[in-house]
Order: C-alpha cells, then structure tokens, then sequence
C-alpha cells in the first residue's frame, strides 16, 4: 500500500499537534491536511510548523469538505458537534474515521452508526494499547466475582480536561457492565454528596480527580469483603494515544464499512 494519505482535526490542540508530528514521523502515512474550527488563531499556519516540527507544507484549514476529499483517513480528537459532523463529510468521501473524541454519548451512537454504512469508523474512549487490555481484564474480572464485589473506577486527568468522567473511564465502566451483564447507564454512580445511605448493590462508582499536568491515571477497585482487587494503567505521555490512533487508521484502510473499536483493531474480541 502506498502512504496513507491522512488529515488531522483539532490541529491547534494538545492532541491534534501531537497526532501531526506522529504522522509526519511515521513511514506508512502522509500528511495531507489539517483542520481546526473557523476563526480558530492556527488557520493558515504550516502544520508542520505548529507542531513543534519541520515545515511540512501543509496549510491548517477550516474547510473540511475540501480537505477530507484529498484523503484516505481522518483523525479527530475534537468535540462531540465536531466528531458528528465529521462522520458525516467522513461518510460521504467513502474514508476512514477514527474518533478518539470524549464526551460522547449514546445519544450519537445513532449517527455514528448511520455514517459507518458508508465509512469506517474506529471509535474509542481510549486509543491505549494497554488501556484496551485492561478493559478487557476488567470484563472477565467483573463476570468472575460477580455482584458482591463493589466496583469503583477512579480517574485523574490535568487541570485543562473539561470533561467527566473521562471517556477511558466510561470505557472501564462499560467494560465492567458488560461483565455483569447490566447497562451502565441504569447501575453507574456519578456524584456523592451529603447524606447518600447506603452504596447501592450492583452498582457502578465513578470518582474524579483534576489536577496539575497529569496525563492520566485509572483504576477498577472491585470491593469485597475482606479483600479488594485493584487493575490500573498509568499514562506516562500522549504518544500510547498517537501510536494508537495511527495503527487504527492503518488497519480500517482495508477494511468493510462499519463502526470498530480498538478491541477489533487489537484482535481482543
């Protein structure tokens, strides 16, 4: 296969800078564009450039129609309205679209679904290789030790993260529901304050921390009596999530039209 012709959104962003040198760096792929919102301070500059790396010639836009038509791939890490929008203009130019977007809901499941008809989407909270894996712990264990094990996910992210919890772990919370074979959106535990009663059995506790520069920290806790079992994954830099998001992109290229996750990507199903 020849280089595959990739276009990076959020080109202004933390993620979006770091996912541009990774693509420059990387033998299988060539950067082909970049995009960011109208009126963003980036528009017009050389991607290359903004990302801390040698002038590439690529001009960051916010004319995504035109830009997405030139392209194999898409890789967006942007906002939820962005994501959606992008799975559309993604769908009509028959390419791949990875999303490593947080915030999502299953209010836009349904979008996404209708746009991978036509596309492939690789979707995912958490690009990680390792994070992919202890999801996948995470599921066997919740299957394993059954309900009167309590499970708490407790996450930590830097300062400027605006959302929660964050979308790795929701990923841990759909991996554990999916273990116990319960919907997470009826069993998870968000917010405590003042007078609670008692923890809900079956339930599914989140607690979040921000703070500093943290790249990001999770762990599942299943609670029992006498004994608790902790799985965790330390981020230690954003690259796992570049590195992640490239190998996804790369991988769909051949791919059927239709919605993937890293687990497909990874060969955990």
């Amino acid at each position: 296969m020849a280089e595959l012709r990739t276009v990076v959104a959020g080109a202004g962003g933390r993620m979006g800078k770091a996912l541009i040198a990774a693509t420059l760096a990387h033998p299988e792929l060539k950067l082909v564009g970049a995009l960011d919102r109208e009126g963003a301070d980036c528009i017009g500059a050389d991607a290359g450039v903004l990302a801390g790396a040698a002038e590439a010639g690529v001009t960051v836009s916010d004319d995504a129609l035109a830009v997405l038509a030139q392209c194999d791939a898409l890789i967006d890490f942007t906002t939820p309205q962005a994501s959606l929008a992008f799975s559309e203009l993604a769908a009509q130019a028959r390419i791949v679209h990875v999303i490593g977007t947080t915030g999502l809901g299953p209010e836009h499941e349904q979008t996404f679904r209708a746009a991978s008809r036509h596309c492939r989407i690789v979707k995912s909270g958490n690009m990680s290789l390792g994070v992919n894996l202890v999801a996948g712990l995470v599921r066997r264990a919740a299957a394993a030790l059954g309900p009167e094990f309590d499970i708490e996910v407790l996450e930590m992210h830097h300062r400027h993260k605006v959302d929660a919890p964050s979308g790795t772990a929701l990923l841990l919370g759909e991996a554990a529901a999916e273990g116990r074979d319960i919907a997470l959106a009826e069993n998870s535990v968000r917010v405590r304050d003042g007078v609670t009663g008692p923890r809900p059995e079956g339930a599914i506790g989140f607690a979040t921390l921000r703070g500093g520069s943290v790249v990001g920290e999770h762990s599942v806790i299943f609670a029992g009596e006498g004994e608790w079992i902790e799985i965790a994954h330390h981020a230690l830099d954003r690259s796992i999530y570049t590195r992640g998001a490239l190998k996804a992109a790369l991988w769909a290229f051949d791919k059927k039209p239709g919605l993937y996750h890293m687990a497909d990507v990874l060969g955990l199903h």
